[in-house]
């Protein structure tokens, strides 16, 4: 049955329903205000601020209906046809202009382009605006979908001889029947977008966990020491919760909160999914907090997994050959680590992940589910849709039945006031968990950033600023150029910032696709390449002073620089790389963390910037930048982590008077998304694209300020 946007008043009460257009008042006069009414109220949104789901979904209805009302006033064909459709074009050009802000809109116009619910619904509310009845429109026969490629599935041996031991485990037969959500004034509305639209408009204050029960006694193995805020959680799984976004931010003890509340919750065997950087740490984790359980990892086709093993880990590279036999193991809880790895619903790895918690839910009822991520939100607050279907609280297109009901509870539906604040209460009821350091770990250290300008001399210097120079020349030749094609009417008083943005946009899509030469990502490679001695020198300096110190870069020549010159310099160091094996990596973590003589860590901002715990060292050299903020803060805190007892500094090494300086300033001036949509700050949202458009968006409007004469070009 097709879903439903906000029900006509007439509808709700009974009435028959009339499917006949019935435009109201002057007819088409009132369509065409109401169009360019909404129209206004998209730009004016796109003005204050990026392109919601919200403001996409209002675009691409206007569109809908523009088309639809041209067509119908072509079809017509009677006196004043000539005037309507001038003043459609009008509009539809008003639209166009308003997408050239957002690619993402451009995409919306086109012929072939996916219709959201949301969208539809939207487009049923303008029309009652507009005093059209509401058509109900049939659902389109669903085409059949291309057969998916046959994936190589594997059954290790060891698992056939699990199923042989125990060859009648069957699944709890109360998993098997779903409670369907029950009628409710709701039953209409489409509920995705205002869910997401509850976290977007959360204010300061708002709350961002769930109410915690107050930790009870956990024995935990000697040596190792429970906090609080981790009892806290472990503790509600022992009361019966079974469904955790454990949000916390890094380096408060994710790990073992999840593996302790599976023992509470006995929610074994135990399926751990994880990035391949840290699949050996977890089996040594799940070692140290429940060493009465056996852990174990699949590598490869699984030869050496241990099929009667409690915990079963592994990682998402190869857990689509073994999605087959892993549906059908008897699963009592699945934890997924990194869990914003998922973000994209459409990729083979989120898609395996969700078909294995559909599966363990099928066999098992109220299994212990959780989503492991102190980022869970990188881009867009989408990027909560795939965690929440994993968790088993929506499914593709709506609510499931407990958080429906949960909704119905509050009386409310979107048209009334309050519903998007006990709407987003109810989502996080659901288990949303997320702690900060500030507030539950004020035993860890303060850590602080500390930039250290260094100036590119000699021939690289000279060549990387040649290089921003040329770079800056092509963007403003390109908004010359399209300055000049532009139609009579349209010209802008002083820089057209717009236009800036455009032109900016099209340089970051050919450098993304490497149509030129020297882009914004070879020139931060570039610049990383001729840091590289500067920053190894500094860390050998902070290693003899002050101890042992953590080298982050992004590429993997500026690591083998930097190793250069630690050799050179006879300073021992550790290479912790994504392309090793997980046991020389783990070999080279232990070395740096045990041995007094390992003085430097060097390590991939990409592959270790994840799961590893070195406390050992409080100083931390970043040689290159990332391009989130994000990113950024999971790197310093494999440092600044429960268990270090010195304030942590990350030392950020930056290329004085080139773009590296700038894409500092714009990295600290974006929060993530975490901040605003669970922490409650009003702070700007940032993404790695938005550093990366504003650094072109910055280095075009200076070239473009120091000469006047091409501003009016």
């Amino acid at each position: 049955m097709a879903r439903r946007g906000r029900p006509r008043p007439d509808a709700r009460r009974g009435a028959p329903r009339d499917r006949r257009p019935d435009r109201g008042g002057d007819g088409d006069g009132d369509v065409l205000s109401v169009l360019a009414r909404s129209v206004r109220e998209v730009e004016a949104a796109l003005r204050r601020g990026r392109a919601t789901p919200a403001i996409r979904a209002k675009f691409q209805a206007v569109a809908l209906l523009l088309r639809e009302e041209r067509a119908r006033v072509r079809a017509e064909g009677n006196g004043g046809t000539a005037e309507r459709l001038k003043r459609l074009d009008g509009i539809a050009t008003t639209l166009a202009m308003t997408a050239v802000r957002d690619q993402g809109l451009l995409a919306l116009l086109e012929e072939d382009a996916v219709v959201s619910d949301e969208a539809r619904s939207v487009k049923r509310q303008v029309q009652q605006r507009a005093g059209i009845t509401v058509v109900e429109e049939e659902p389109a026969p669903a085409e059949p979908e291309p057969a998916a490629p046959a994936r190589p599935r594997v059954v290790p041996q060891s698992v056939v001889s699990r199923q042989l031991a125990n060859p009648f485990l069957a699944p709890d037969p109360s998993a098997a029947r779903p409670s369907a959500p029950r009628p409710t004034r709701l039953a209409g509305w489409e509920l995705l977008g205002p869910l997401l639209r509850s976290f977007e408009r959360a204010g300061a204050g708002a709350p961002a966990c769930m109410d915690l029960p107050a930790p009870s006694p956990r024995r935990v193995p000697a040596g190792r020491e429970l906090m609080p805020h981790q009892a806290r959680l472990v503790t509600a799984a022992a009361e019966g919760h079974r469904t955790f976004l454990l949000a916390d931010e890094p380096g408060l003890g994710k790990t073992a909160q999840a593996l302790l509340a599976a023992e509470a919750a006995n929610a074994y065997p135990l399926l751990v999914v994880v990035p391949n950087v840290v699949k050996t740490n977890w089996v040594r984790e799940a070692g140290l907090w429940t060493p009465r359980r056996t852990a174990t990892a699949i590598h490869g086709n699984g030869e050496s997994l241990d099929g009667f093993a409690d915990i079963v880990v592994v990682n998402y590279e190869v857990l689509d050959r073994h999605v087959g036999w892993i549906g059908d193991f008897g699963f009592r809880g699945m934890v997924v680590d990194e869990a914003h790895f998922i973000k994209n619903k459409s990729s083979q790895r989120s898609q395996h992940v969700l078909e294995v918690s559909d599966r363990i839910r099928a066999f098992t009822a109220r299994p212990l589910m959780m989503a492991l991520t102190g980022t869970p939100l990188i881009n867009d607050i989408e990027d909560f849709l795939a965690i929440w279907q994993f968790l088993g609280w929506i499914d593709g297109t709506a609510p499931r039945a407990e958080l429906m009901d949960a909704l119905a509870e509050t009386g409310l539906t979107p048209a009334d006031p309050g519903f998007y604040a006990a709407a987003r209460q109810a989502v996080v009821d659901r288990g949303i968990v997320r702690r900060r350091k500030v507030d539950v770990a004020a035993d860890i250290p303060a850590r602080r950033i500390a930039d250290l300008p260094v100036e590119l001399d000699g021939a690289a210097g000279r060549s990387i600023r040649a290089a921003e120079r040329d770079l800056a020349a092509r963007l403003v030749t390109r908004y010359s150029d399209a300055l000049a094609a532009r139609r009579s009417g349209s010209v802008v008083d002083g820089i057209d910032h717009d236009l800036v943005r455009q032109v900016a946009r099209w340089e970051l899509k050919d450098a993304a696709e490497a149509k030129s030469g020297d882009n914004v990502f070879t020139m931060m490679r570039r610049i990383g390449q001729a840091k590289a001695a500067l920053a190894a020198d500094y860390a050998a300096q902070l290693a003899r002073s002050a101890g042992k110190v953590v080298f982050f870069a992004k590429h993997v020549d500026v690591m083998d620089a930097a190793e250069e010159t630690f050799t050179r310099q006879g300073v021992r160091f550790s290479s912790i790389r994504g392309d090793q094996t997980s046991a020389v990596r783990q070999r080279n973590i232990d070395a740096f963390v045990q041995d007094p003589g390992v003085s430097v860590a060097v390590c991939s901002l990409t592959a270790a910037g994840v799961g590893l715990n070195l406390q050992v060292a409080s100083n931390i050299v970043l040689a290159e930048l990332s391009w989130t903020a994000a990113e950024q803060t999971q790197a310093i805190d494999r440092s600044h982590r429960i268990g270090q007892t010195e304030p942590v500094t990350a030392w950020r090494i930056i290329a004085a008077q080139t773009m590296d300086a700038r894409i500092a300033e714009l990295i600290d001036s974006k929060a993530g998304l975490a901040a605003q949509a669970l922490d409650g700050s009003d702070e700007e949202v940032g993404s790695s694209a938005d550093v990366q458009h504003a650094a072109l968006v910055a280095l075009l409007t200076d070239a473009l300020s120091a000469d006047p004469a091409r501003v009016g070009a």
